[in-house]
């Protein structure tokens, strides 16, 4: 059963993984073209919304990024729980792996963008901005060109980017917040317990599960923090057995339920309203800048370094496991991925250099977010679809040795079948 709902999950993710790459395109050409103002007013219009007392207001942008992409991480969260509990990372060591890794991901390009700066004399203040890891764009990368890796690839991506992206948002939290507001966090504390507790006692409808996430999303929001966390938290009280046998689990329902949602409307929507930067006032000495080139080799050298070295001293020191039937190869074309930073490093770079968006120091951030992201994401699919080919292959050869053939013929034919 854990087999069949990851490659369903699989399924989803490689027909969404082109859509969300055309929706980053789509807003990389509305940020340079003719209607490059009307896409960056709409999206920083304000869209506010009350019921009651009780009243958001947010832009367009922020919408996408603090409220639907909560879903995205409630998803994940959901995941994630049930390979803990029931699948691959139910094994601890092979939960190790990824956390580790994780650690390592984010010591490494923090290390190296302080070294460039040092030798080039640049600023200390942008070693933050490298840390992180965009899990949107990196598993959308990963579900188009890994077909016929191994699931446990998937999962060890996704465990090892959701432990970054919350080292990133404790980083956001110790640095450039104004501290958080403790009556909100205690009021979306208090509707976690509560509805933990009711969900312990019995089975819940849906309708009180959404007015519960929308409680915690909402007081999460009122606190000042990511409300990734809420995605997250919340993921951790769904239930993952069903109280009536032959019935699904609340997890089950509500992974089948949301996940098309998230791939083909949340993610895209995502991508459209976070990739679009404009290239206007960039050049070719901006990328030579100290920032720029801190940033990009931590996000390209560092985020593969640390991964690779953590997930080894991990494995060979027996603290972890690797991920079942990877091989190093693919974990290598996984740790390129993990150095896709994008909209993430971007908002740790508005923040770690604050000021106007088209500053020369900000356009020195997005070129080495830019560079440093597409490189490892082309390097990265270049290495896994070639892993991906190598199995197939081998995987054809088997096949036909098993038939007592091993002609090209036989190989094409059965490779068909």
């Amino acid at each position: 059963m854990a087999r069949r709902i990851t490659l369903d999950f699989l399924k989803t993710e490689t027909a969404s993984g082109s859509v969300l790459g055309f929706a980053a395109l789509a807003a990389l050409i509305a940020a340079n073209s003719p209607w490059a103002a009307d896409y960056f007013a709409a999206l920083k219009s304000y869209l506010p919304i009350s019921i009651g007392d009780f009243t958001i207001r947010l832009t367009l942008s922020d919408w996408v990024k603090e409220g639907l992409m909560a879903l995205f991480f409630l998803i994940v969260g959901l995941e994630i729980k049930h390979e803990i509990l029931k699948g691959e990372l139910s094994d601890p060591r092979r939960l190790a792996a990824p956390v580790l890794a994780a650690a390592g991901g984010m010591i490494a390009p923090a290390l190296v963008y302080l070294k460039v700066a040092e030798w080039m004399g640049g600023p200390t203040a942008g070693w933050s901005i490298p840390v992180a890891t965009d899990i949107a764009f990196a598993v959308a990368v990963f579900a188009l060109v890994a077909r016929g890796l191994p699931a446990s690839l998937r999962i060890f991506l996704l465990t090892l980017a959701i432990v970054d992206d919350l080292g990133a948002i404790l980083i956001i939290a110790a640095m450039f917040s104004q501290g958080v507001q403790t009556v909100p966090l205690a009021w979306a504390l208090g509707g976690l317990i509560a509805l933990g507790a009711l969900a312990r006692q019995g089975r819940l409808g849906a309708p009180l599960w959404t007015l519960g996430f929308l409680w915690v999303w909402y007081f999460t929001l009122q606190a000042e923090l990511s409300t990734s966390l809420a995605g997250v938290a919340f993921a951790c009280i769904v239930p993952i057995n069903a109280r009536v046998e032959g019935r699904r689990s609340p997890l089950k329902s509500a992974m089948e339920v949301l996940h098309p949602w998230v791939a083909f409307g949340v993610l895209p929507l995502f991508a459209f309203a976070k990739a679009g930067f404009s290239f206007a006032g960039l050049s070719f000495q901006d990328l030579l800048s100290p920032v720029a080139l801190g940033i990009a080799a931590g996000l390209f050298l560092g985020k593969q370094a640390g991964v690779m070295i953590a997930t080894a001293f991990t494995v060979l020191t027996r603290l972890g496991k690797r991920p079942s039937n990877a091989t190093w190869a693919e974990i290598y074309g996984v740790s390129l991925l993990c150095g896709v930073g994008f909209t993430m490093s971007l908002f740790i770079g508005a923040l770690a250099f604050p000021g106007a968006l088209d500053s020369p120091i900000q356009s020195e951030v997005k070129l080495g977010v830019l560079s440093g992201s597409l490189a490892s994401a082309v390097v990265g699919s270049v290495v896994l679809a070639r892993c991906s080919a190598f199995r197939r292959r081998r995987e054809r050869t088997a096949r036909a040795e098993r038939y007592g053939d091993e002609s090209p013929e036989s190989l094409a034919n059965i490779d068909l079948a």
